[in-house]
């Protein structure tokens, strides 16, 4: 049978969740960034999107099979990574920062591990897609195009595909140790 001794000292063994010095207001300030993030990202992703759809109508890729594909590809993986985005934002949204301390540090803990998986699982396979897609139209490419701008549009595919996979790496890292320390505090 429990004693009230028992009860008390169970309550008292509690494990005690800090609250930051700032209380809500920090942690507010903290998701209120994120989701300003994932917009920014959202928006690029879907400007980004747009151009490809312009771009092959305009250069008619529905008569070139390879162009096509590749192009589809390209606009499927922004696609779904957009989609992705969408909802996590709309996961972000409906935490609700009143809950009880535990509740919310539980919730904010499976967003956190859903993050993880997008970052390490999907966005590298997003990437892949959109750089197959991009090598599949690099035949027509060379097929239709100058030999200079098509040594152009290679390298300069190859230093942009590095230096958005620095910053890609880097906003990761970014949203990554954010959601480690709300998930500490």
């Amino acid at each position: 049978m429990i004693t009230f001794e028992n009860l008390q000292a169970e309550w008292n063994n509690q494990p005690e969740f800090n609250i930051p010095e700032e209380g809500t207001k920090a942690i507010t300030k903290k998701v209120s960034f994120l989701k300003r993030k994932q917009q920014i990202t959202n928006i690029v992703l879907s400007i980004t999107a747009i151009i490809l759809i312009g771009f092959f109508f305009y250069v008619a890729a529905y008569r070139v099979n390879a162009a096509m594909y590749g192009l589809f590809l390209m606009i499927g993986s922004l696609a779904i990574r957009i989609g992705v985005e969408v909802l996590s934002v709309r996961k972000l949204r409906h935490l609700d920062m009143v809950l009880n301390t535990s509740v919310f540090k539980e919730k904010l803990v499976a967003y956190y591990k859903r993050r993880i998986k997008i970052h390490y699982i999907l966005t590298p396979l997003a990437i892949i897609a959109y750089c197959i897609g991009f090598m599949q139209l690099l035949p027509v490419f060379k097929e239709n195009l100058s030999s200079g701008f098509y040594t152009y549009i290679v390298v300069s595919s190859i230093v942009l595909l590095l230096i958005l996979g620095l910053f890609i790496a880097k906003q990761i890292k970014n949203e990554l140790s954010l959601l480690q320390e709300l998930k500490t505090e």
